[in-house]
């Protein structure tokens, strides 16, 4: 099996996600994918340069950048099913309003074209806010899964959610039988 794994610019996050993709990359073959903004954003979580050779590291190839690169996945069939985590509300919204202008966002679409799961690992500081009516869409609509999640901080961050990383393996088992883990909000 060919699982993708998107990466978007939520860097906080990026070092719970690291042991889960090295943990698929055990069971199945990985194929990375990045926004723009993870291959060029050094941030205070690290160097762009860092992340691309850690996800190189982990999948055994370099991750897919650029919109003529992952838009070949629907058309060949190259991927059973894509994950996208960590998945900002940028991209969520995205997905939610079917616009592919991102490596992330096109290699969604194309892969949806098959009718193969996507499933979401939302990190967004707006997730009872302005992203939680893309949520509702996405949750709405057939072949989008999420990884379960929940508020990371109800007094700090009274409005941001996060998924619960490690649970990834458990949404694609499920994404790929057609349902929705559960309980998806904890």
């Amino acid at each position: 099996m060919t699982v993708g794994f998107a990466f978007t610019g939520s860097f906080c996050t990026f070092g719970t996600v690291f042991p889960v993709l090295e943990a698929l990359t055990k069971k199945y073959e990985v194929v990375p994918i990045v926004s723009a903004n993870t291959a060029l954003i050094d941030s205070r979580f690290g160097s762009a340069r860092d992340h691309w050779a850690r996800i190189t590291e982990l999948c055994g190839r370099a991750p897919l950048s650029t919109i003529g690169e992952v838009e070949p996945i629907g058309p060949k069939k190259l991927l059973d099913a894509l994950i996208v985590a960590p998945c900002t509300g940028n991209t969520l919204a995205k997905l939610a309003h079917s616009i592919a202008d991102t490596p992330v966002t096109m290699a969604a679409k194309s892969h949806l074209r098959n009718g193969r799961p996507v499933i979401l690992g939302v990190s967004t500081n707006d997730g009872l806010a302005g992203a939680a009516e893309n949520i509702g869409r996405l949750m709405a609509r057939k072949h989008y899964y999420f990884v379960p999640f929940g508020q990371d901080d109800p007094i700090g961050k009274p409005t941001s959610l996060v998924a619960r990383f490690d649970q990834i393996p458990q949404a694609l088992s499920a994404a790929l039988e057609g349902r929705q883990v559960q309980p998806v909000l904890v």
